[in-house]
């Protein structure tokens, strides 16, 4: 079986004997379609986002739990070890894992587990072929003689986000003929196509109700976490040395399940090859390489939205959107523009990056980029006010990296737009201040930035008026357009006048001379505001910095001392009032936190950047990243969680992979390897 070149992380034994630690790691595998299997190392789910197969369906669906368990049990010399677990609502954790198992690697982007009892050594792993619908989940007998093998899937049709007891659950009609099984789950959705691959052993239809499953996060959560599971009956085959079988579930046509399990993760292999093979010799047992391929799960195909990729192809182009996390976020404008450089221009994959800003400018209404496609759903909600010009930051990082300037120039009218939209008013609030040349956004009941916890109709930091990022953000998307217009020999001072203007306005009105750093938003609600966050380091990091240079090294050192962790930025200054160390309880409390304290790993990105300007030193910079090495074998193994508490030991939080964290930290792991050994 060909394996990715020296890419295998290891968790250490210690872990993988202890329940608790093994149901805090978890695993993820994708498609390339949004679709995901995931769990822990345990097996036994703790999210109502596990399962072994959670395709991506068409719209009205979008990602749904179709088989959210799959029970392992291996009968060996009249005895009978249960390899997966379950948690019960009175406590009662069910399987033998921790008993039997030796080693938990994840190869490339395949979770293997290794186990030994009673002279067997038994290998599993998990895979989803890119760009279908479908899950391997391969079982292979590495020594010793042959067991039994039984394995039961659960199976539901229940949409991600939708409660636990609107799913809908067996009896569900069974066809089967010739070794395939073919459940119909729901009226208009593809059927689930469940079998053994290569053919093997037979079908035992002993239905089974699993009554009070438990899952422990969601439950810490204060939300809805015990369900009922039904299975229709179980898998039995013999397993033998050299000849693997693989359970496969399935929403494609038959035909495309009959390839055996190694030609798939060969494939898979391949793939991923390509990818690694990109690296510098540089970073070749870097963590560069990981994230390398942590990146790939979060590009995909706009599963739900069929009409999109038909629409692409017609006109010669590929539909490419991102993830902004697993397990519940949808493709964001904003994450995706942010993401945009680690995902696609650090890893070489330039022509998706093309198609990420070509399908996202079909999308741009009244000079607004989408702020997200909720799930399962063809039409974008617009309420950001900085998504649009990350579009404007994203689109200059991929000129200035492929030089494409064929893209800059067709994109160039429709860019024009929406400055002609922000300088007129457009929606939310969103326009030009006339008195001042910034940029104001504010509506009621609407979280407009990156900072929008929203709960109950409260909207925790609103930050209407002059958010500082936003005049950063703005100020370097016109810088961009006077550039732009001067490549298309096309008169742009009009461009220059506004940037001149608002940079300023800028420099006049944000800086906070008590204390030596910038107003996180003026002209709000409640006058400026003075709080301590990390958005205003934008001022520096972008590539046309709006604040003034001499007042660079101030912010940055504050920013350094006040908000720097090993994992990321803080949110908030922790002499606020509101700071809140720790992010969790239920939802409304979860909310409280998100911005308020709680550390994000994507702001590393542009705190090197405003720090390397400030200091060009690139390998004090690189040390900064240490943290996140130890990271990758926690939470999500092998990839970048979303957030973490505000305080040590820095517990991850929220999403186990997130899109932005992944890009950031992989872009400046680049950039500080790039200075210090230059290409």
């Amino acid at each position: 079986m060909v394996q990715v070149d020296n890419m295998t992380l290891s968790v250490p034994l210690e872990h993988l004997q202890d329940s608790d630690a093994m149901l805090s790691r978890e695993w993820l595998v994708t498609n390339g379609l949004g679709g995901y299997a995931s769990g822990t190392l345990l097996g036994a789910p703790t999210r109502r986002y596990h399962g072994t197969f959670v395709p991506d369906l068409p719209s009205p669906w979008g990602r749904t739990v179709m088989i959210p368990r799959l029970d392992e049990e291996i009968m060996v010399e009249g005895e009978s070890v249960l390899l997966s677990g379950i948690e019960f609502e009175d406590g009662r954790l069910q399987g033998d894992l921790t008993k039997v198992i030796s080693a938990f690697t994840r190869e490339g982007q395949t979770p293997v587990w290794r186990c030994s009892f009673k002279g067997r050594q038994l290998e599993k792993r998990v895979i989803m072929p890119y760009g279908h619908n479908s899950v391997y989940v391969e079982y292979r007998l590495l020594e010793g003689d042959p067991v039994r093998l039984h394995l039961r899937p659960f199976v539901t049709f229940r949409m991600l986000d939708a409660p636990l007891h609107d799913a809908r659950k067996p009896p569900f009609p069974l066809t089967v003929r010739d070794g395939r099984y073919e459940m119909s789950l729901s009226e208009n959705a593809p059927s689930l196509k469940m079998c053994l691959r290569p053919h093997a052993g037979v079908f035992v239809a002993d239905s089974l109700l699993s009554e009070g499953v438990s899952y422990r996060v969601d439950r810490d959560r204060g939300a809805e976490h015990v369900e009922s599971l039904a299975s229709p009956g179980y898998f039995s085959a013999d397993l033998m040395p050299g000849r693997p079988i693989a359970f496969v579930a399935s929403m494609e046509p038959w035909e495309h399940l009959e390839f055996t399990p190694e030609e798939i993760f060969d494939a898979e292999a391949q793939r991923l090859n390509k990818f690694v093979a990109q690296l510098p010799n540089g970073s070749q047992h870097d963590i560069e390489r990981w994230l390398t391929l942590a990146a790939d799960q979060f590009i995909v195909l706009p599963g739900s939205r069929m009409e999109e990729q038909a629409l692409a192809k017609a006109s010669g182009n590929e539909a490419r959107t991102v993830i902004a996390g697993y397990h519940w976020f949808t493709d964001w404008g904003r994450d995706t523009m942010i993401s945009l450089d680690g995902l696609t221009l650090c890893t070489g994959r330039h022509q998706e990056a093309r198609s990420i800003l070509r399908t996202f400018a079909n999308y741009i209404h009244d000079g607004l980029l989408p702020n997200l496609f909720p799930e399962g759903q063809r039409k974008a909600l617009y309420h950001t006010v900085d998504a649009t010009l990350w579009y404007f930051h994203a689109l200059d990082r991929y000129h200035r990296v492929t030089g494409d300037s064929e893209t800059l120039l067709a994109l160039r009218p429709i860019l024009q737009s929406v400055i002609e939209h922000h300088q007129n008013g457009t929606h939310f609030g969103i326009g030009v201040d006339r008195h001042d040349g910034l940029l104001r956004a504010g509506a009621e009941g609407y979280q407009l930035t990156w900072m929008d916890a929203k709960v109950d109709g409260w909207v925790v930091t609103p930050r209407r008026g002059k958010p500082v990022e936003i005049q950063a953000l703005w100020y370097n998307a016109l810088r961009c357009m006077v550039q732009w217009g001067e490549m298309a020999g096309e008169e742009a001072s009009q461009w220059d006048v506004m940037a001149t203007r608002a940079r300023q306005s800028f420099n006049e009105r944000f800086w906070r001379q008590e204390g030596g750093y910038l107003f996180d938003v003026i002209d709000g609600e409640q006058g400026n505001d003075p709080s301590f966050r990390p958005n205003q380091i934008l001022a520096i990091a972008l590539q046309h910095p709006i604040l003034d240079e001499p007042r660079w090294r101030a912010v940055v050192d504050a920013v350094a001392q006040k908000l720097l962790t090993p994992v990321g930025l803080r949110s908030l200054s922790r002499d606020h009032r509101d700071y809140k160390p720790m992010y969790f309880g239920d939802l409304r409390a979860r909310d409280a936190a998100y911005h308020q304290g709680t550390v994000w790993a994507w702001l590393i990105g542009p705190f090197i950047d405003a720090w390397l300007k400030v200091y060009k030193d690139a390998s004090k910079a690189r040390d900064m990243l240490g943290g996140f090495r130890s990271h990758l074998l926690e939470s999500g193994i092998g990839t970048v969680s979303e957030i973490f508490d505000a305080e040590p030991p820095y517990h991850p939080r929220g999403c186990i992979a997130q899109a932005w964290s992944v890009a950031e930290l992989l872009r400046v792991c680049r950039k500080t390897r790039q200075v210090l050994e230059p290409l």
